[in-house]
């Protein structure tokens, strides 16, 4: 966060200080067990509530937990007890902290929900406090041997406050998009968190009035941030935006935009802003062209299935525009279940993705994924894709599940079948040699197993992480390893 960033919020939100309400911080992406629990309760019929848009509010973990899940102990209760156990830890007004330490032989190419650091060692401090109106957290960080020579970090830093039913917010925080448990087309948590000044709803309830309350619990989450300056076009903006909506119970409906403009040399004024808002751009207006836009849709339908549960889900992304629809389209399909095995919860998942353009529904369109004529360092921010982590021009099968054993142990397994960069080449530019480009080198194939361990060591938590392929890949910014082994160990206080 540069002082620039924290002046702008600062005077955006200045007059809050006497609305009376928690600006109650939020449930983060990266903490499966949480996604399994949250998700599983709003399957079940005990949360109403949007559960593709991360961060998650608590307010809507909250609205879930107040409802009585008494006669549904079975299937829920330890989903529900964890979720009250973070709520505790996390949603409390007052002061916390977080120590971290991790180390990792190499810095994996390839991330899915459940995070690993991008760095090769480092450490951090997680300080946190939450009033009435006014939450902030800083973390700062130290990261040695990173993919982008960036050692000092105030990743995951944020200053937030309430104002009615809706959260003002400055900092640079993780987030998720979508359904998927592997990939997110549109947003996702694989590059490092963008800073940024943000808007959202902080309880997700329907509409009262009866012309809109058929649209259900939705949320709305808008964002403004920049680019690093070591780009092909320094300093670019960037818009985020996305709609979710429940108008049934199970069927969770996402709209989102993301729109690149601005930075060193191209326009950044009020009709910049609009005519990329009105879509009007795609060569329309030549050199003043507003800039790169992908937009997506995706849905995702949960329901009760005997004591378990299970959706189905998919997303597509457009990174052009045609009849005010999005067009070249990229794909993810997905399919996930819980069971109860050996007194413990499982979440299982399998998911297809597909980032090469209209080649799952019509004639492939390579190099135009996440690239862009202008914006030639791509959609990425610090060399790595803001959507997927396989990046553009891909294909891949991933088969995954978590076991989630009542002593708090996680165990997680998941294996990648994919073609990387498959018809494509490689148009992005590098200005900074020591930023490593995750983008992959043209058509390999490549078989990725992740497996992970979590426990409690030292009155802390530990996970273990390892990530094998069965061959080197080969990125633009160089080669890495086959094995990857890391650990992260946290202690709250």
């Amino acid at each position: 966060m540069t002082l620039k960033h924290w002046a702008l919020v600062g005077g955006a939100v200045a007059c809050l200080t006497s609305v009376a309400l928690s600006a109650a911080p939020w449930l983060e992406p990266g903490d499966s067990r949480a996604r399994f629990a949250a998700q599983k309760l709003a399957d079940r019929g005990h949360m109403d509530r949007t559960i593709s848009t991360w961060p998650m509010m608590w307010s809507a973990v909250h609205s879930g937990l107040e409802d009585s899940v008494s006669s549904d102990q079975t299937s829920v209760g330890s989903a529900a007890a964890y979720l009250r156990f973070e709520k505790e830890q996390q949603a409390q007004q007052g002061f916390r902290g977080e120590y971290s330490l991790y180390g990792s032989s190499e810095i994996p190419g390839v991330r899915g929900f459940d995070q690993n650091p991008l760095a090769k060692a480092g450490t951090a401090i997680n300080l946190q406090w939450q009033g009435e109106v006014w939450a902030l957290g800083l973390k700062p960080s130290y990261a040695h041997e990173s993919d982008d020579d960036e050692e000092l970090r105030l990743d995951g830093s944020y200053l937030a406050a309430a104002a009615g039913n809706w959260v003002l917010g400055a900092g640079a925080i993780d987030r998720w998009w979508g359904p998927g448990w592997q990939s997110s087309l549109i947003l996702s948590n694989n590059a490092r968190p963008m800073p940024a000044l943000w808007i959202n709803r902080n309880n997700t309830h329907a509409f009262e009035t009866p012309w809109l309350s058929w649209i259900g619990p939705w949320q709305f989450t808008a964002l403004a941030g920049q680019y690093e300056s070591d780009r092909a076009v320094p300093d670019a903006k960037l818009i985020g935006m996305r709609f979710t909506f429940r108008p049934i119970d199970g069927l969770d409906i996402g709209l989102s935009r993301a729109i690149m403009f601005g930075g060193e040399g191209r326009p950044e004024g009020a009709s910049t802003i609009w005519n990329a808002l009105i879509g009007r751009d795609n060569g329309q207006l030549e050199e003043d062209d507003p800039g790169n836009q992908l937009a997506s849709i995706d849905a995702r339908y949960g329901f009760a299935l005997g004591q378990q549960s299970m959706g189905l889900y998919a997303q597509m992304m457009g990174e052009d525009e045609a009849g005010a629809f999005p067009a070249r389209k990229s794909w993810l399909l997905g399919t996930d279940w819980t069971t109860q095995l050996f007194n413990a919860d499982q979440q299982w998942f399998v998911e297809y993705t597909n980032t090469l353009a209209d080649d799952f529904l019509g004639d492939a369109m390579p190099n135009i994924t996440y690239d862009h004529s202008r914006y030639r360092s791509g959609y990425r921010y610090y060399g790595r894709s803001m959507g997927a982590s396989f990046d553009g021009d891909s294909e891949a099968l991933t088969l995954g599940a978590f076991n989630f054993l009542d002593s708090g142990t996680n165990i997680s397994a998941r294996v990648s079948f994919a073609r990387l960069n498959k018809e494509g080449a490689i148009r992005s530019e590098v200005p900074n040699d020591d930023i490593f480009y995750t983008v992959p080198d043209v058509d390999q194939n490549v078989t990725i197993l992740d497996l992970g361990y979590g426990t409690r060591l030292l009155s802390g938590w530990l996970d273990l992480n390892l990530q094998a392929s069965d061959t080197k890949i080969q990125y633009q910014g160089g080669e890495k390893d086959q094995w990857s082994f890391g650990a992260t160990w946290t202690y709250r206080f």
